[in-house]
C-alpha cells in the first residue's frame, strides 16, 4: 500500500492547539464485524415505512387486482412470480442498505491515511491481523490526545479534525449532520433507505433503485395488458372489486410505477456514473480536487460490487470481495 505524500494532507489550521484532544471524548471499543448499524431518525425512519407500504401496495394490486381474478393461468403464474422476485430483492436490497454500516475501513490502512511512518502495534489490537478489515464509521471523538500521540506524527504532518464529530477525518471524509459521523467516500444521505450511502453500502443502494425501477416498469405494461382486456371484456369479469374500485386502484399504481420509475432510474444513472469516475456526488458537487489515482472503470465497478464480476452482483445477500480491486490506491 502507497503512503500519501505530505502534501496531501489538508493543511487546515496547523496549530497544534486547534486539535483540542482533551474536549474530546474517547470513541468506545469497536464492535464486533457484523454489528447491524441503524440510524434513529424520524423521518429517515418514516419514509423507510412508506417506501414498504409502497412495495407492498404495488403488491397487492398487482396479485389480487390484476392477476389472480385473471383466467390466464400461464400470464398469472409467470408474471407473479417474475414480480414478486423482482419486489424480494427490492426490498432485501433495500433492508441491507438501511442495516450495514456505509464506511469500510482497514486499520493499518485508517492509519495511514492519517499520516503514520509505521504502524503502532496497540491499533492492530481489536482485529488479528493488520490486513483484516473492521466495518464502522470514522469513530466519533477519536481526537483524544492518546490517538493523536499514537500516530507517530513527523513534523509538519498535518491531520484534520472534524469540529462536528472531534474525529480525525481521513482523505475523503464528509460530515453527515443526520447520522452525526464523518463518512468517508459519502455520496448523499438518502431518507428512503434512513443512511448514508457510502463506500460499503452502495452496491444495495444502486440494486435498490435498480429492482424498484424494474417493478415499477413490470407493474406499468401489467396495468396497461389489464387495462386493454378490461376494456375488451365485462369489467365485472377482470376483477374481483367493483369497477370503479378498480380503476380507482389501477390509477394509483400506474401513478406511483411512474413516479418511481422516473426516480430510481434517474438515481440508478447517476450511481453508476459517480461508480465509473470514482468520485462522489459531494466531490462532484463541491468540485473537490482529485487526489487518489484514476483507475478504469471496469476496475471502479468492481470496487464497488466485489471481485471477480459474478452473479453475485445482482444478489444483495453477497457481501462484496474486493480481492485485487483495492480501492484504496492513491497516487504519490
Amino acid at each position: 500500500m502507497m503512503l500519501i505524500p505530505t502534501h496531501h494532507f489538508r493543511d487546515i489550521e496547523r496549530k497544534p492547539e486547534y486539535l483540542q484532544p482533551e474536549k474530546c471524548v474517547p470513541p468506545p471499543y469497536p464492535g464486533p464485524v457484523g454489528t447491524m448499524w441503524f440510524i434513529r431518525d424520524g423521518c429517515g425512519i418514516a419514509c423507510a415505512i412508506v417506501t414498504w407500504c409502497l412495495v407492498l401496495y404495488a403488491e397487492f394490486v398487482v396479485l389480487f387486482v390484476m392477476l389472480i381474478p385473471s383466467r390466464d393461468y400461464a400470464y398469472s403464474i409467470i408474471n407473479g412470480i417474475v414480480f414478486n422476485l423482482l419486489a424480494f430483492l427490492a426490498l432485501a436490497s433495500h433492508c441491507r442498505a438501511m442495516l450495514t454500516d456505509p464506511v469500510r475501513t482497514c486499520t493499518e490502512m485508517a492509519f495511514t491515511l492519517l499520516g503514520g511512518s509505521s504502524f503502532p502495534e496497540k491499533l492492530d489490537k481489536p482485529v488479528s491481523g493488520r490486513n483484516k478489515c473492521l466495518l464502522g464509521a470514522v469513530p466519533k471523538g477519536n481526537a483524544t490526545k492518546e490517538f493523536i500521540e499514537s500516530l507517530q506524527l513527523k513534523p509538519g504532518q498535518v491531520v484534520y479534525k472534524c469540529p462536528k464529530c472531534c474525529s480525525i477525518k481521513p482523505d475523503r471524509a464528509h460530515h453527515c449532520s443526520v447520522c452525526k459521523r464523518c463518512i468517508r467516500k459519502m455520496d448523499h444521505h438518502c431518507p428512503w433507505v434512513n443512511n448514508c450511502v457510502g463506500e460499503n453500502n452502495q452496491k444495495y443502494f444502486v440494486l435498490f433503485t435498480m429492482y424498484i425501477a424494474l417493478i415499477s416498469l413490470h407493474a406499468l405494461i401489467m396495468v396497461g395488458f389489464h387495462f386493454l382486456h378490461c376494456f375488451e371484456e365485462d369489467w365485472t369479469k377482470c376483477s374481483s372489486f367493483s369497477p370503479p374500485t378498480t380503476v380507482i386502484l389501477l390509477i394509483l399504481l400506474c401513478f406511483e410505477g411512474l413516479l418511481f420509475l422516473i426516480f430510481t432510474s434517474v438515481m440508478f444513472g447517476t450511481q453508476v456514473h459517480s461508480i465509473c469516475t470514482d468520485e462522489t456526488g459531494i466531490e462532484q458537487l463541491k468540485k473537490e480536487e482529485r487526489r487518489w489515482a484514476k483507475k478504469t472503470k471496469w476496475m471502479n465497478m468492481k470496487a464497488v460490487f466485489g471481485h471477480p464480476f459474478s452473479l453475485g452482483w445482482a444478489s444483495p445477500f453477497a457481501t462484496p470481495d474486493q480481492g485485487k480491486a483495492d480501492p484504496y490506491q492513491y497516487v504519490v
